[in-house]
């Protein structure tokens, strides 16, 4: 299906024009992604522009930020120069990253990159101006994608590899657009084109489809009408988080709110007290980002699987369901999330409320050298106990290494959840 793809160019925490224009077109890049990735675009493709380290570890952070907070691929590029770099973008939750086959650097790192992460990971960008330093055999063996940063490219690129092709288009002629994407190679649009018609990208994609072109469009595998709705038409959906699969809360959907619910990535319900479509996070900033979506046997109820930002009850609770009423059994005690969290919690209470004699607050007095050295000890104690035959050993020493790496994240501000949400992406 053909791609089509908004592009964002970092610079000082800032969304400007291009890589040759430094007009600031957005304060704030996040917010921007947000409104791109609603507006029916397939990705965003996200450039940074960053001068040093420093404003390289920015423009990753909000690229991070930027994934978190789109229900669409972000595809990462700009500063690429060691693999390092590949894996702080792919780390950040870019799906792909693009290379600059421009520069010789790129090929130095191109085979390592590619087999560490995988092909499918790896994208090349170019532009015909500039000399491609060497032959093009090895892209097409190391990455499967190729963007044109500009018109001549393309047309250069048909003689040089088979990859699919993304076209960075100006802004031009519907038809002229439409031509592009009737090339069996060009895989996809971005550039100009698609951010000067961000808003009438849906009404592009019918006009290409009229005209015989796979686009890709949103459509929910279950149509609204095939649901058994209960009262004023609506359908119940039970919320749950998608690492923990605690329960978060109860709530509705019409028509609208499904749509926009699927087409956003972002959970939308319907207020049965304010009689209107609301956006979950909207005012206090603890929106739901949908992970999976799914229908009981009956086709009466959704369970929708999310991830969580803050807390999901209007109380500040994290879940609406923070009231036992009846408890017969514990079994949080084997779920090794909630095992963790619960130690953490203690962790972080001795922090903020010191106990006399406690050895967690001990470390904190001592600060952050002493909980390095504990750590690195604790560390050594593991591949000493590894020589013994004896399991127990092991299992006793990983347990102290932990208890110690969970004082360093309460002292970094570091959670589960930033941990497990790196993991995932790996």
């Amino acid at each position: 299906m053909k791609k089509f793809i908004a592009s964002m160019y970092l610079s000082e925490k800032k969304a400007i024009r291009s890589i040759t224009d430094q007009t600031v077109i957005s304060e704030d890049p996040v917010a921007l992604a947000v409104s791109y990735a609603e507006a029916d675009i397939d990705a965003i493709l996200v450039f940074d522009l960053s001068y040093n380290d420093q404003t390289h570890d920015d423009a990753i952070l909000l690229i991070k930020q930027i994934a978190d907070s789109v229900g669409v691929p972000v595809y990462g590029s700009g500063n690429i120069k060691r693999m390092e770099d590949v894996k702080k973008l792919l780390y950040a939750g870019c799906q792909k990253a693009y290379l600059n086959l421009n520069k010789d650097s790129s090929f130095e790192i191109l085979e390592e990159v590619s087999k560490k992460f995988g092909r499918d990971k790896i994208g090349g960008t170019f532009r015909s101006t500039d000399q491609i330093p060497q032959d093009t055999a090895d892209v097409d063996v190391y990455m499967d994608e190729l963007l044109c940063l500009d018109e001549l490219g393309v047309k250069k690129a048909f003689s040089m590899t088979k990859l699919p092709l993304i076209a960075n288009l100006p802004e031009i002629s519907l038809d002229k657009t439409l031509e592009y994407l009737e090339m069996e190679q060009i895989s996809g649009i971005t550039g100009r084109q698609v951010s000067a018609n961000i808003k009438e990208i849906d009404s592009i994609k019918k006009i290409a489809v009229e005209r015989g072109i796979d686009v890709h469009q949103f459509a929910p595998t279950m149509p609204f009408s095939e649901f058994k709705l209960g009262e004023n038409g609506l359908v119940t959906v039970v919320v749950q988080d998608y690492r923990s699969n605690e329960v978060l809360m109860v709530a509705y959907m019409n028509e609208e709110a499904y749509v926009k619910t699927c087409k956003t990535g972002r959970m939308h319900y319907y207020s049965r007290s304010r009689k209107s479509l609301w956006l979950k996070g909207e005012t206090s900033g603890h929106f739901q980002y949908l992970k999976g979506l799914s229908v009981d046997c009956d086709n009466d109820t959704l369970l929708a699987k999310v991830k969580q930002v803050g807390a999901a009850c209007h109380t500040g609770n994290y879940s609406c369901f923070y009231r036992d009423l009846i408890e017969m059994v514990n079994e949080d005690v084997d779920n090794p999330l909630t095992v963790f969290e619960n130690v953490m919690n203690v962790i972080k209470d001795r922090k903020i409320h010191p106990k006399e004699g406690s050895y967690t607050n001990y470390l904190f007095d001592k600060g952050i050298d002493k909980i390095l050295k504990k750590l690195g000890e604790e560390a050594t104690e593991i591949v000493i106990a590894a020589k013994n035959p004896n399991p127990e050993e092991v299992k006793y020493e990983i347990s102290d290494f932990l208890y110690h790496c969970m004082v360093l994240m309460v002292e970094k501000g570091v959670t589960w959840e930033d941990i497990t949400e790196d993991l995932a992406k790996r």
